[in-house]
């Protein structure tokens, strides 16, 4: 196979028309460039470029295989364009899928700043329950995944717990009677419960925690989000189970209230999620560089 440095040398020959200037492009010499071109002339078989007292002259060949070499140079150079700026930062895309929790109490902040550093670096959101964020992951869609537990993953799949957050039990004015003293799950269980739909892992915490102390988990309303929850229990519908961090707004503007419950709430935790098997860019790598090291436990 022809040596890629003889056609590297040609593109740069048939460009200047000079090997002085070829040579001098090329950080060599010019013995150097003429050797190469004599070799590459006979290893093809013909006569490529016309030596004489104004420079180069291609000849028929040579001018239709510069045309063929100039398309690949091309490429090649917009190919190292492109990976430079990727290296550097100064390009590329990246796509999460999240949970709506992970999202605005994780992923917002984080990006805020890092949107800031790197401007031109894409982001991609793709809001899931947690179960279907990590579908996402598996098949390819996103790059990783941020979603709280419980979860339950396989490899090739790698968790990175990150941040630990509390749920509370909220109440409108309606129901702030149950403020008053701490009150057992048992005694809560009788009022309007509100919750996330089911196939959330939110959903499967709940469950499994009223199991835990021997009741059933059947909740009298169900939102789309944990978003719809807050209006829902300001209005009286129900009690709810929120984030704390969300709701301290709410709570300061006595909009809903914390209802004191004995059995304490099982933490939750907001974990990365990554495909190991997958090679990633480095504005993902980046990325998770920054969540690593600005929300790790």
């Amino acid at each position: 196979m022809i040596s890629y440095d003889y056609y590297r040398i040609f593109y740069y020959v048939g460009t200047y028309k000079s090997f002085t200037q070829a040579a001098r492009m090329l950080g060599s010499n010019q013995p150097n460039v003429s050797r190469a071109m004599t070799n590459l002339e006979e290893s093809l078989g013909c006569k490529l470029m016309q030596r004489g007292k104004r420079g180069i002259t291609l000849t028929q060949n040579g001018q239709r295989l510069y045309e063929h070499v100039i398309i690949a140079f091309e490429q090649l150079e917009e190919g190292e364009r492109e990976l430079d700026k990727d290296v550097n930062l100064e390009s590329g895309q990246v796509t999460i899928a999240a949970s709506e929790n992970a999202l605005r109490l994780v992923l917002l902040p984080v990006l805020h700043d890092f949107k800031s550093k790197y401007p031109d670096i894409s982001i991609r959101i793709s809001n899931h329950a947690t179960p279907k964020a990590i579908k996402s992951l598996q098949n390819g869609s996103a790059d990783f995944a941020l979603v709280t537990t419980p979860l339950t993953i396989r490899e090739p799949l790698t968790m990175d717990p990150l941040f630990h957050f509390k749920e509370i039990p909220i109440v409108g004015p309606g129901f702030k009677h149950l403020t008053e003293k701490p009150i057992s799950l048992r005694e809560l269980n009788k009022y309007p419960i509100i919750s996330v739909g089911r196939e959330t892992g939110t959903r499967e915490l709940y469950v499994q925690y009223f199991l835990n102390h021997q009741l059933t988990f059947q909740p009298e309303l169900e939102a789309s989000s944990t978003d719809q929850i807050l209006p829902m229990v300001e209005n009286d519908l129900g009690c709810g189970f929120y984030p704390e961090d969300l709701a301290k707004d709410a709570l300061e503007r006595g909009l809903v209230y914390r209802v004191p419950i004995l059995e304490p709430i099982p933490d939750r935790t907001f974990c990365l999620l990554i495909d190991r098997s997958r090679n990633l860019s480095s504005a993902a790598i980046k990325l998770i560089d920054t969540f690593v090291k600005e929300t790790r436990i």
